[in-house]
C-alpha cells in the first residue's frame, strides 16, 4: 500500500489539497485510491450508492479534484443528461481502471468530461499501479489525442519492473505477445494459507499476472486478454479484449462481453452478448459485418447475442463466467 501510494503521488497531478470523490466500493479499487489522498492531508466524499445524478452533483459541489469510476460507468455517465451541465473545471484527474476501456468511448470521455482521465491497472495481488497513463500521456506532442495509445494500459509504473514471458520461463522481446510478470515491492507476500498458488504465481522469480501482453518500442503496455478467457478457435487464438473493443466501436452497442462456446466445427466458437444503448436497435449480421473490416473473420464472432444488461461485478466487471454459465445452461 505505501509502495502504491507513492508511485499514484509521482504518476498523476495533485494541485492544492485534493478532494477525491467515491462512487465504487471502497474494499476495491475506489477505497484504496483513499491513502494518497489522505497522505496530502486531502478530503475524501463518499457516496453510499451508485447514482450517476448525485455524482455529478457532488463533483459541482464539492470542487472534487479526483475521483475514480469502472468503464461501464463512465459509458454511462457519457449518456447521462447532467453531464454537459456540471461545472467540472476543478477535476484534475479522473481515473478509469479495473476492465479494459472502449479507446472509441475513451475519446468520447475526453471530449466530453475533459482532458482529465487517467488510467491505472493493477491487481489486488499488486494493487492498482502496474502501469500508469497521467492525462498530458493521452495527448501527443502538438495536442492532439494519442489515439495509438489509448487501448494501452499506460507505461510500467515508477517502482515497478515489468516483463513479457514466455511459458518456459524466458523474457521476451519488444511487440512478442506473452504474460506480463512485475518484481515490486507492490507485490503481494502470497495468498493466505495458499503456499501452492504463491509459489505458481512467483515461478521464475516474477511475479505473474496471468494477463496476456505485450511492450511497444514506447514502452506502453497493451494488455490484449486474460489468459483465461482467450479463446481458441480453428486452430488461430482470438483474444476476446480485441473482439470486444471492435464492437465497442459499433454506433448503437454501450456494453458487451466476448466468450468462447464449444463448437463441434470450430473447437470453440466466438460468441459476443452485446448491451444496446438504450432505444437502439441491434441487427447481429450487421454488428458481424462491422467487426469483421476492422479485425477479420477469424476474430468476428459467429454469433451475436442482444441482452439489455450483462452481469456484473460490485466494480463493474462484465461477468463472462456467468455470461457462459447462462448460455450453457
Amino acid at each position: 500500500i505505501e509502495t502504491m501510494t507513492a508511485i499514484t503521488l509521482m504518476s498523476y497531478p495533485f494541485e492544492g489539497r485534493p478532494v477525491y470523490l467515491a462512487l465504487a466500493p471502497l474494499t476495491h479499487a475506489a477505497g484504496v485510491l483513499c491513502f494518497p489522498i489522505m497522505a496530502l492531508g486531502g478530503e475524501v466524499v463518499i457516496m453510499p450508492k451508485p447514482d450517476l445524478g448525485y455524482f455529478l452533483a457532488n463533483v459541482q459541489k464539492h470542487k472534487v479534484t479526483h475521483t475514480f469510476l469502472p468503464p461501464t460507468l463512465i459509458y454511462m455517465l457519457l449518456e447521462h443528461e447532467d453531464l454537459a451541465v456540471t461545472d467540472r473545471s476543478s477535476l484534475q484527474c479522473f481515473w478509469y481502471g479495473a476492465a479494459p476501456i472502449s479507446p472509441t468511448r475513451l475519446e468520447e470521455a475526453i471530449d466530453k468530461i475533459g482532458p482529465v482521465m487517467a488510467q491505472l491497472f493493477g491487481q489486488s495481488e499488486a494493487p492498482m499501479m502496474i502501469s500508469t497513463m497521467s492525462p498530458k500521456e493521452h495527448f501527443g506532442p502538438d495536442g492532439t489525442v494519442a489515439t495509438s495509445r489509448l487501448s494501452s494500459a499506460g507505461r510500467p509504473s515508477p517502482l515497478v519492473t515489468v516483463g513479457i514471458m514466455d511459458d518456459k520461463g524466458a523474457l521476451l522481446g519488444r511487440g512478442e505477445r506473452g504474460e506480463v510478470v512485475i518484481r515490486s515491492s507492490l507485490v503481494m507476500a502470497g495468498y493466505y494459507k495458499n503456499s501452492d498458488a504463491t509459489a505458481e504465481a512467483s515461478a521464475h522469480g516474477w511475479h505473474h499476472t496471468g494477463d496476456i501482453g505485450y511492450l511497444d518500442e514506447d514502452n506502453f503496455l497493451f494488455i490484449v486478454d486474460r489468459a483465461k478467457d482467450m479463446i481458441i478457435t480453428g486452430g488461430f487464438n482470438v483474444y476476446s479484449v480485441e473482439v470486444e473493443q471492435a464492437l465497442m466501436a459499433y454506433p448503437g452497442i454501450q456494453d458487451c462481453g466476448v466468450i468462447g462456446l464449444p463448437d463441434d466445427k470450430w473447437g470453440e466458437r466466438v460468441v459476443a452478448v452485446v448491451q444496446p444503448h438504450l432505444g437502439a436497435d441491434i441487427d447481429g449480421a450487421e454488428v458481424m459485418a462491422f467487426v469483421k473490416s476492422r479485425i477479420g473473420s477469424v476474430k468476428t464472432p459467429k454469433q451475436v447475442i442482444v441482452w439489455d444488461d450483462l452481469p456484473r461485478s460490485k466494480v463493474g466487471k462484465v461477468l463472462k463466467n456467468e455470461i457462459k454459465s447462462e448460455l450453457t445452461g
